[in-house]
């Protein structure tokens, strides 16, 4: 038999990093130079571990926004890596930054990896999420605490207009872009998508999946685009029936704000989802 031709490597890996509670931080690597960035690397000593285990080196750290459970690491990672460029969005302040990058503004990793910032507020005031691409390779965007798989961050530093436009720009990015969130939050986020739209097959496929993952103690990122756009209510505001839920909102600013305000007083359960019932009551 003829034998198969090896497929190249493609020229980016994602490596998906747990930390503290329920974090995820993530290397980006060129696999060509075994560069590396790593983003929101909150445990420092974990990021440089893995990035050794995979023959790379961290030349970037790539932080989401402020908050200690993201950027808390940064300044551990300049002792352990004393070259690496700490990059955060113009006017968040994180700690440890050397460079803040405005919306849009790109950086190289490596040869073939490109970085693209694409301001994202609500959660915090500068909130950037990170877009990179390589050739070969599915985009994938780091979202922090902005997007999550099937819901987004509270409004900390912003209001229901500044995620509508959040989402609007994420909304904009191609459909197979893969969506590396900042934390493991899919189950719940779920459970209030199907309150949401109980008759959203999507978000029911995706919760059945995501109870399984959670199970077997695996994570449920990443997710795509496209299917964010098919099951999480917080880019469907314009949809009749998540409108309908936001009782009757006709703009999708308030829409986004009611939608908000019933999240954050959202129970959850502990139990899996039942289809035909929704998620049960919190225990």
């Amino acid at each position: 038999p003829a034998c198969r031709k090896r497929q190249p490597p493609l020229p980016m890996q994602v490596e998906i990093l747990d930390a503290l509670t329920d974090n995820f931080m993530y290397l980006i690597v060129d696999v060509a130079t075994n560069t590396a960035a790593a983003v929101d690397p909150a445990d420092a000593e974990v990021a440089v571990a893995a990035a050794a285990r995979l023959g790379a080196t961290i030349t970037h750290v790539l932080t989401t926004h402020h908050h200690y459970d993201h950027a808390g690491g940064n300044n551990q990672m300049k002792k352990l890596c004393p070259s690496v460029e700490v990059v955060g969005g113009r006017g968040e302040n994180v700690q440890g930054a050397t460079r803040e990058v405005a919306d849009r503004e790109c950086l190289q990793l490596g040869d073939a990896v490109t970085i693209t910032a694409i301001h994202t507020p609500a959660h915090t005031a500068g909130h950037t999420s990170y877009l990179a691409s390589a050739p070969s390779s599915s985009s994938a965007v780091f979202t922090g605490d902005a997007l999550f798989v099937g819901g987004c961050g509270r409004f900390f530093e912003g209001g229901p207009e500044d995620m509508c436009e959040t989402m609007r720009r994420l909304s904009a990015l191609p459909r197979e872009a893969l969506v590396y969130a900042g934390h493991e939050y899919t189950v719940k986020n779920l459970q209030f998508a199907l309150e949401v739209e109980p008759g959203n097959s999507a978000a029911q496929q995706k919760i059945r999946w995501a109870e399984a993952r959670r199970a077997s103690s695996e994570p449920t990122v990443p997710s795509t685009v496209g299917d964010e756009l098919r099951f999480n209510p917080f880019m469907r505001v314009a949809v009749p029936e998540v409108r309908a839920y936001c009782g009757a909102a006709d703009d999708d600013v308030t829409c986004m704000r009611r939608l908000r305000n019933k999240k954050d007083n959202f129970a959850g359960s502990s139990r899996p989802w039942v289809p035909g019932g929704g998620p049960l009551p919190g225990l």
